[in-house]
């Protein structure tokens, strides 16, 4: 976990980014997947942030825990540097988890990144697990709209390289944006976020933890 100092300069930080996406792996996903974390952060102005990770079981989509974390944001907001302000926030929630999850899912970019290193693809090469990044919106990239039913999907390019996956997870309801963070693959990625979907667009895990970190938030 302590693989680069988080408090550091912009310019450092694009380094560490280069850097460490050299580790990333694409392919393959975990044997067994008994349980799946969603994640996400809420940030107030004043600069405090708070994160919640929240635990499923799966395929069953069962909550089974949950934990929090906050404290001061101190990285400035960049365009691509997510990670630097939220990493900190995820890795003290991560250290209260009694469950570890097999997989988790961030609300953010995995390699659907200018860098290929979104916040899904830095924790997931830092905590060295399984990890998948599902954005409502896109980073970078360029695609085909897939088609109006739930499960249709395309993929999304950056020049010839495949980056994630546009995927309908709900019939005629904009897609989101899928991509590997660290050990999975492009196509198991949109599988998975795929499974953990009921009748609404953002998959339960990270919903959830939307919904729960914005109380979490007003309750502080």
């Amino acid at each position: 976990m302590n693989l680069h100092q988080w408090n550091c300069s912009v310019q450092d930080a694009i380094a560490i980014q280069k850097n460490l996406a050299k580790r990333v792996i694409t392919q393959g996903k975990p044997e067994k997947i008994e349980y799946i974390a969603g994640i996400d952060v809420a940030l107030t102005p004043e600069g405090v942030g708070y994160c919640i990770i929240a635990i499923f079981s799966f395929p069953h989509m069962k909550l089974c825990e949950e934990v929090f974390s906050s404290d001061t944001i101190t990285f400035p907001y960049v365009p691509g540097l997510l990670s630097f302000r939220e990493g900190p926030l995820v890795l003290k929630a991560y250290e209260r988890l009694h469950i570890k999850p097999d997989l988790y899912i961030f609300d953010g970019q995995g390699i659907a990144h200018p860098r290929r290193f979104g916040i899904a693809s830095h924790l997931g090469v830092v905590l060295d697990v399984p990890t998948i990044g599902c954005a409502k919106s896109r980073l970078c990239g360029t695609y085909t709209k897939p088609g109006p039913n739930k499960g249709d999907r395309a993929y999304l390019y950056d020049k010839q390289e495949i980056i994630g996956v546009v995927l309908r997870t709900r019939t005629n309801v904009k897609p989101v944006f899928v991509s590997p963070g660290h050990k999975i693959g492009i196509d198991e990625s949109a599988e998975i976020v795929l499974q953990c979907t009921d009748n609404y667009r953002i998959p339960i895990p990270t919903r959830y933890a939307h919904c729960r970190v914005g109380e979490y938030k007003k309750s502080s």
